[in-house]
């Protein structure tokens, strides 16, 4: 008998929620791309201000629990991904809209790629599937961030809140500074991590995933030049850009200043509820799914993300996510609010 196929009339009811608050702003931006105006707006004001609004008047948590269907959806984002990417591209380069329109289009894609789309390829490289995680994968090369797929899953978790850890901020560090310590550092730190484990097996050196995520991104940039030339080659570039800041700048928050101490045989403690912060904001936990729940996640990667909770030991940004990495951008205002919340965790 075939399997029915996902439409939002059989859908089950959380997931299309998450459904609508991870593909509206999607379809948002593709109308934008070749329209201009007020698709544009929307999109913007979609990824922006309403979620901000919503955020503050919404108070309620969703609710954790299985859901059948939570790696249809994940697919449907990664396919909305590579169609919405060249799209986006050939729009920054070639559509006949505004300069106005085209930042615009700018900004919210990189939202999009940086934040939604990002979560989703999250969750499809932990997924146990060899499909699912490729795909992930694929996601990830295609906005020139493949390593991110080894070096999350080997380096980021198992040395999470230690120094080993490229990925974990530390207390005082700025946003800029951390962007590329963690960009370079992780990018070395998963190449090693990969090239133990071939060692371990036996396998050649040129099985390291690391030739398919360079070549990847080699592939797509040759790509950007076919679909556009150099305009959108430039545009292609800057756009990955962005969106593996807005990665980076959900690490550095989620993780900031927060510490495993070490036990007597010199090794740090297991991970626990208290390493990573947590938002449990209704409409951006929809929206991210629930990445906010970073602490469960931690605790159980393999867990699917409509059944994440937020543990009651768990630290609490005083902002949702999203809001919190804006506010990143100013270190001294970022200190201000998370430096002294950092030094109550570590010594409660």
């Amino acid at each position: 008998m075939r399997k029915p196929v996902l439409t939002i009339r059989n859908m089950e009811p959380r997931l299309l929620h998450f459904g609508l608050a991870t593909l509206t702003p999607a379809a948002l931006i593709g109308a934008g791309a070749f329209l201009g105006g007020g698709w544009v707006i929307a999109a913007v004001v979609y990824l922006t201000a309403m979620t901000s609004l919503l955020d503050r008047l919404i108070r309620k948590e969703p609710a954790a629990g299985a859901a059948s269907q939570d790696a249809v959806l994940s697919v449907a984002i990664a396919l909305t991904h590579f169609c919405l990417l060249p799209v986006v591209v050939w729009s920054l380069a070639k559509a006949d809209i505004t300069p106005l329109a085209k930042t615009g289009i700018f900004f919210a894609a990189g939202l999009w790629f940086g934040q939604i789309s990002n979560a989703n390829a999250h969750e499809l490289i932990h997924r146990p599937t060899r499909g699912l995680h490729r795909l992930g994968m694929w996601c990830y090369i295609t906005l020139m961030f493949g390593h991110h797929t080894s070096a999350h899953v080997l380096v980021h978790h198992p040395h999470v809140a230690t120094p080993a850890d490229p990925n974990t901020s530390r207390k005082g560090e700025s946003l800029y500074r951390y962007m590329i310590r963690a960009w370079t550092g992780s990018f070395r730190a998963g190449y090693r991590a990969e090239k133990a484990r071939l060692d371990r097996v036996g396998r050649p050196a040129w099985r390291n995933p690391y030739a398919v995520y360079v070549g990847g991104s080699l592939l797509c940039l040759t790509s950007a030049f076919l679909l556009g030339g150099w305009q959108a080659l430039v545009a292609y570039g800057a756009l990955s850009l962005y969106a593996q800041s807005q990665l980076l700048m959900s690490d550095y928050v989620q993780h900031y200043g927060l510490v495993r101490a070490l036990r007597d045989n010199g090794k740090p403690e297991p991970v626990t509820a208290r390493h990573s912060w947590n938002s449990p904001h209704w409409f951006s936990s929809m929206m991210l799914l629930n990445a906010t729940r970073h602490s469960d996640h931690h605790a159980h990667p393999a867990r699917p993300y409509p059944e994440l909770n937020i543990p009651d030991d768990a630290p609490m940004l005083p902002r949702p996510l999203p809001l919190m990495a804006s506010i990143a951008l100013v270190p001294p205002l970022w200190r201000r609010i998370m430096d002294p919340r950092v030094e109550r965790w570590r010594n409660a």
